[in-house]
Order: structure tokens, then C-alpha cells, then sequence
């Protein structure tokens, strides 16, 4: 007889390739940003609009996949999506004008939708409660190893063969991993659940059930701060090396890969590790976790951006401790949204979260952080009495701009803490749901504001 807890290792390895892949894909365009720009005379406004270009689709996409996934069969939802985004990322790499690129990068996101509620709710029915956070945190250790290399190999083929390239090189793996996405076996809903109705579904709308939990609502909210950061540092941090602090394309990609993907494992993982032993101390204790997590990056994100031109040892250190406390977001949150949920809608409400994450976060972030760019670039060619901006006053105008991404961590912090005080008791109502006989359902209760 097959061990379930190897089927459930196995599962777990291959959907960290995936999400490895997901972010690869995803990060290497703030690899080629600078080139694309050059190339095709763009402002950093246009750029910001290239880089949220997936996230629109996603977003919309994202919510009927992640109702499908509570309804059909996740893996082959994982593979198809795999597939085609594998086949317009090549796609991207084909594109002759600013159009056709922002149009494959649209594509991207339908695809790119599948992943996180598939995978999310898979593993939420092949881990117990206690393990969940720690198995979380493997699968998004796919982060910052697909945002590592996706800055690394994909600056490195940039500066050798083209901006095109690492938009090929991205396609085939992707189609390897689409197939074995599909010998993942599809456990029953709730079957990591002690209580045995655990994985029955509600009547009443979906959504509905999902937004009426006080704790997601407060997490929908957290998760569009995060992503406006997270994608704001993306795109625009190997841009910032380059123009403030003299870096050239290889160079600036290879810092940024330490700084905002490598320093994600220890994050993730300890952030994983922390999140479980808090559980076990306070019920509210991951968003506890989150919370302080993201004050100690708001504070550290703040610091390296008062560094000096050209002071890169202390910029570094700083932003990379930010960026690692940011992390535990991960691992604290996404094992917090299936500990309030019940097991027939977690896709679903991981669908919701990401529509909010990438919507209004996820996409807002680059544009308006190149907006803010391309404003205080201007002001301070005003200033110098020029007549044209020139690479200098990009460089100040990225840097000022920059000063968003600690003032939001620092209002995303309240929120997560927010978020704790309600989430113990949102927690119990679940297992007290769980435990029922399906007749005594609460699920035309008064909803608990």
C-alpha cells in the first residue's frame, strides 16, 4: 500500500516546481525592464503598465478558477494552466512593439490564475492544521527561488543574447511540469480534517459565505498592501540599482536576485517554522507573527532607502532584511486564510484574496509607483532649469518614488494585527461547524460582523 505521507511529499515537490516556474516567469521582466525601455523609448509609467499587464487577467480570471477548483479536479486545473502560460510566455519574447507585448503579458495571466487556489487547497487536504504552515512555506519557498533566478539567469541572458531571450529559455520546463502536474492524485476535500464532515459544502452563495468571515475580510485588505509592495520591488528594484546606485544590467540583477529573492528561503522558512509554534502558543499567534513581521520590514525598508548614491553594501543589507521579514508575510497568511475557511471553499477563498491582492495591489503598485517616478523625475528637471529628463533625474525621481513601499508596510502591520484580534474566534466558529451534524449548519445564520 502507497504511504500517504510520500504521495504527499511528492505532491508538495511538484507544485513548489510549479510555483518556482510561476515566479520565475513573473520576475523576469523587472530583469529586462531597463532594455525594453531603451529600446523602445518608454517612460517608467509605460513600464509599470507592462509589469501589471498579467496581473489584470489574473486577477478577473482568478476567481471562476479558483470556484472550479473547489468543483473539479485541481490537478488537471494545474496543468492546463501550466501549459498555456509555459506557451505565451515564449510568446512574450516574439512581441515587436510595446502592443503585442502588453498583450502576450495579459495572456500570461490567464494561465499564471490557475496556480496558487489549486495548489493552496491541495495542500490544505494533504496536511493536518498543525504541519500546514511549514508545508505553506515549503511551497512558497517557489518565490524566492523563482524571483532569485528570475533576476539572475534572466539579467544574465539579457546581457549576453537579448531581452528576448529568457522568455524562451522560461517555455520548455514549463511544459515538463505541466505533465507531471497531472499525476498528482486529487485527495477529498477536508481530508486532512479531524472532524469527518469536515469537507461537506455549504448551501448559500460561495462568496458570500467566504467575504462574511471578519478575519478574510481583514486579510483581502492586507493581501492588496502586500502586493503593492511586493510588485513595486520587483519591477522597479534592478532599475534603482542601475540609476542610483551605478550598477550596470548584470550587476543590478544579480543584486537584486540576493536581496529580494535568495534572503525569501530564510524568511519563508523561518517564518513557516515561527508560524506553527505560534499556533501552538495563541491561536491568533501567525497573524501576531505577520504583524510585528512586516512593522521590523516597514523600518528596515525605510532605513535602506536614506542610503546614500552609490552606498550599496548598507543599501543591500537593509533592503534584504526588509524584504526577508516581508516573507513571513507567506507563511503566516496563507496558513491563516485555511484555518477560517471550511475545506468545500478554500480555492474559492484564495481566489477572492488574490482577485483583491492582485487588483487593487498587485497592479496598482508599479503604475502608480511609475507615475510617482515620471512626477518627481520632472520636478526635478523644474528644478534644475533643464528642458529634458535625462537618466539622472530618472534616478532621483525612482528613488522618491521608492518611499511608498515602507509607508504601506507600515499601515499593512496594523492591519495584520487587526486581523489577529478577530481571527481566534473565527477559528472556533469553524471547528464548531466541522463538528455538527450537516442538519444543524450555521449557514443561513446571522453573519458575525
Amino acid at each position: 500500500m502507497t504511504d500517504p505521507r510520500h504521495g504527499a511529499r511528492s505532491a508538495l515537490i511538484i507544485l513548489f516546481a510549479i510555483n518556482l516556474l510561476n515566479f520565475f516567469d513573473r520576475n523576469m521582466f523587472g530583469a529586462v525592464a531597463e532594455p525594453i525601455r531603451k529600446e523602445w523609448a518608454l517612460n517608467d509609467s509605460q513600464i509599470g503598465w507592462l509589469a501589471t499587464a498579467f496581473i489584470l487577467l489574473y486577477a478577473f480570471v482568478g476567481v471562476p478558477l479558483g470556484r472550479l477548483s473547489d468543483r473539479w479536479n485541481r490537478p488537471r486545473i494545474l496543468g492546463i494552466g501550466v501549459a498555456v502560460w509555459s506557451l505565451l510566455t515564449a510568446v512574450s519574447g516574439m512581441a515587436w512593439s510595446y502592443a503585442t507585448l502588453f498583450a502576450a503579458r495579459v495572456g500570461v495571466g490567464i494561465g499564471e490564475a490557475s496556480c496558487a487556489p489549486a495548489s493552496s487547497s491541495l495542500i490544505a487536504d494533504l496536511y493536518p492544521a498543525e504541519e500546514r504552515a511549514r508545508a505553506l512555506s515549503f511551497f512558497m519557498l517557489g518565490l524566492p527561488l523563482g524571483t532569485f533566478f528570475g533576476s539572475l539567469v534572466s539579467g544574465r541572458l539579457a546581457a549576453a543574447y537579448g531581452w528576448r531571450v529568457p522568455f524562451y529559455v522560461a517555455c520548455a520546463p514549463g511544459l515538463v511540469l505541466a505533465l507531471l502536474a497531472l499525476r498528482i492524485p486529487e485527495p477529498p476535500r477536508g481530508a486532512a480534517e479531524a472532524a469527518p464532515l469536515a469537507g461537506r459544502p455549504d448551501k448559500g452563495s460561495p462568496y458570500w459565505r467566504v467575504l462574511r468571515i471578519p478575519t478574510i475580510r481583514w486579510l483581502i485588505i492586507s493581501g492588496a498592501l502586500f502586493n503593492f509592495n511586493m510588485y513595486t520591488i520587483s519591477t522597479f528594484l534592478p532599475a534603482l540599482l542601475s540609476r542610483y546606485h551605478g550598477l550596470n544590467l548584470k550587476e543590478a540583477n544579480a543584486v537584486a536576485a540576493i536581496v529580494l529573492g535568495a534572503v525569501g528561503i530564510p524568511g519563508l522558512l523561518l517564518g513557516g517554522w515561527g508560524a506553527d509554534y505560534a499556533l501552538r502558543d495563541r491561536s491568533n499567534g501567525r497573524l501576531l507573527l505577520a504583524s510585528v513581521s512586516l512593522l521590523l520590514a516597514a523600518l528596515c525598508i525605510c532605513l535602506a532607502l536614506t542610503r546614500p548614491e552609490g552606498n550599496l553594501v548598507s543599501f543591500s543589507l537593509l533592503m534584504g532584511t526588509g524584504c526577508m521579514f516581508c516573507y513571513v508575510y507567506y507563511s503566516s497568511v496563507y496558513a491563516a486564510i485555511q484555518d477560517v475557511v471550511q475545506p468545500s471553499l478554500r480555492a474559492t477563498a484564495m481566489a477572492i484574496y488574490f482577485f483583491a491582492m492582485y487588483l487593487l495591489g498587485g497592479s496598482a503598485g508599479p503604475v502608480l509607483t511609475g507615475k510617482l517616478s515620471d512626477y518627481f523625475a520632472r520636478l526635478a528637471m523644474t528644478r534644475a532649469g533643464a528642458s529634458s529628463i535625462t537618466d539622472p533625474f530618472r534616478a532621483v525621481g525612482l528613488h522618491s518614488a521608492m518611499y511608498v513601499i515602507p509607508l504601506c508596510s507600515f499601515i499593512l502591520a496594523i492591519v495584520l494585527f487587526a486581523a489577529a484580534c478577530r481571527v481566534s474566534k473565527d477559528m472556533n466558529q469553524l471547528q464548531t461547524w466541522m463538528a455538527q451534524p450537516e442538519e444543524k449548519s450555521p449557514s443561513a445564520a446571522k453573519a458575525v460582523g
